[in-house]
C-alpha cells in the first residue's frame, strides 16, 4: 500500500481546499493507497475530513518560518512511513520540499493560482530554488499556470504537468428549484443571477456590481447574489459601491454556503469575473449543475469554456462586455439551454473527479517506482 501524505497552507472554504479534500479521499477507494493528512489548525476542509474519516494530524505552523513544525513534519514522515509527500499551494509546497530532501522521499507540489508565484512574495527567489531542488514534480491546474510559471523561470518545465481539477458529477446532477428566490424574498418571477467564490481582490466583484447595475436598468427582474467566505478589508468597498449605485436589493453577497450544488440548482444563470483564476472550480461545478456561463479570460476558464459552444467567454475588467454577455444568454432561452447542456458534457469528458484522482494515482505510481528504482 503507498502512504501518501497530504499538506495544504489553508483551512476554510475554497476551490483549492475542496481538490484537496476530494484528492485525499478518493485515494482511499483504489485499495493500494492510504491517505494521512496534515493540517495547521481547525476550520472547514478539517469539518470535512473528519466527516469522511480519514486520518489527520494538527500542527502549528505560524511564522515566516517555523524549524519545529518542518522537524515535526519531517518525525510524521517517518512515523507514519508515508512513501510520498503530496502538497498544495506555496507555504505547504516549500516546506514539503524541505522534508522531502530530508526523510529522501518523493514530493508533488500543486500550484493552484496566481497566489502561488505572487512576485511580492518574501524570499520568493529562494523559495523556489529550494523547491526546484527538492520537489520531484510539481502540477499545475492549468495550462496557463504552468506557462506562467515557466516564462518566470521558477521551475523546470521537465518536472511539470498539467492535472485540470474535477468535480463530482453526481452531486451537481439536482433539479432545479426556486428555494433560493424564496428564502431572499424575491418576485416569483425573478432571475437569478449568480456567481461562487471567495470576496477576495482576484474575484473583482466590482466589475459584477457595474455590470449588474447596466443590466438592472434593462430589467426589472434581474438580481444578483454571490455565495463565498467574505473578507471584511475586501468587501467594505464593494458594501460602498453598491450604495453609490443603488444596488444593494438588486445584488446580494451571502458568505459561505455549505452546499453549494444546492445553491448553484437555485440559479438561471452563473457568471465568473475574476482578473486572475488558476483554473476557476466554481466554473466547473455550474456547468456540472447544467447552467448557462459567462466567464472572464482570466487565465484557467480558457481552458474550461469554448466560447460560444460551452459558455461565453469575456475580457477581464470590462463591465460593459460581462453585461452584454450576460444580456445575451438571459434574453435568449434557446441559447442559455444549448450553452448548458453543452457545458455538463464537457465536464463529464474532461472534469469528473475520476479523471482528476486518476491522473495523481499514475503520477504517484510513477514517481514510487522511480524512487525504488
Amino acid at each position: 500500500m503507498i502512504r501518501i501524505l497530504h499538506v495544504i497552507d489553508t483551512t476554510g472554504p475554497g476551490g483549492a481546499e475542496t481538490v484537496f479534500v476530494e484528492l485525499a479521499d478518493r485515494l482511499r477507494a483504489d485499495h493500494c493507497f492510504k491517505s494521512v493528512v496534515l493540517l495547521r489548525g481547525a476550520g472547514w476542509v478539517l469539518d470535512a475530513l473528519r466527516k469522511r474519516g480519514l486520518h489527520v494530524v494538527l500542527l502549528n505552523a505560524k511564522g515566516s518560518f517555523n524549524w519545529r513544525y518542518l522537524l515535526s513534519l519531517q518525525s510524521l514522515v517517518r512515523r507514519e512511513r508515508i512513501d510520498l509527500i503530496q502538497s498544495h499551494l506555496l507555504g505547504s509546497n516549500v516546506y514539503c520540499a524541505l522534508a522531502g530532501w530530508l526523510t529522501r522521499r518523493p514530493v508533488v507540489a500543486t500550484f493552484h493560482g496566481a497566489v502561488d508565484i505572487n512576485p511580492n512574495e518574501r524570499w520568493r527567489g529562494l523559495k523556489f530554488w529550494l523547491m526546484q531542488r527538492a520537489v520531484s514534480r510539481y502540477v499545475t491546474v492549468s495550462r496557463s499556470l504552468g506557462e506562467t510559471i515557466k516564462a518566470a523561470g521558477l521551475l523546470d518545465p521537465a518536472r511539470a504537468c498539467v492535472i485540470y481539477n474535477g468535480v463530482d458529477l453526481q452531486r451537481f446532477d439536482r433539479p432545479r428549484h426556486r428555494r433560493l428566490i424564496q428564502e431572499l424574498k424575491l418576485p416569483d418571477d425573478a432571475i437569478l443571477v449568480g456567481s461562487l467564490g471567495n470576496v477576495r481582490p482576484a474575484k473583482t466583484y466590482d466589475v459584477l456590481i457595474r455590470a449588474a447595475d447596466k443590466l438592472c436598468r434593462r430589467d426589472p427582474r434581474l438580481y444578483f447574489v454571490v455565495a463565498g467566505d467574505i473578507k471584511r478589508n475586501v468587501m467594505q468597498p464593494l458594501e460602498a459601491l453598491l450604495g453609490e449605485l443603488n444596488l444593494r436589493e438588486r445584488v446580494r453577497f451571502l458568505g459561505f454556503r455549505q452546499d453549494t450544488a444546492d445553491y448553484l440548482a437555485g440559479l438561471d444563470v452563473f457568471v465568473l469575473s475574476s482578473s486572475s483564476e488558476g483554473f476557476s472550480i466554481a466554473t466547473i461545478e455550474a456547468q456540472a449543475t447544467g447552467l448557462p456561463v459567462i466567464a472572464t479570460r482570466s487565465g484557467g476558464p480558457e481552458e474550461i469554456v469554448e466560447d460560444g459552444e460551452t459558455g461565453v467567454l469575456v475580457p477581464i475588467n470590462d463591465p460593459s462586455a460581462l453585461a452584454d454577455a450576460m444580456w445575451r444568454v438571459i434574453s435568449n432561452r434557446v441559447l442559455a439551454e444549448a450553452l448548458g447542456q453543452a457545458g455538463r458534457a464537457t465536464v463529464a469528458r474532461r472534469f469528473a473527479i475520476e479523471v482528476m484522482v486518476q491522473a495523481y494515482e499514475e503520477l504517484y505510481r510513477q514517481l514510487i517506482h522511480e524512487n525504488i528504482h
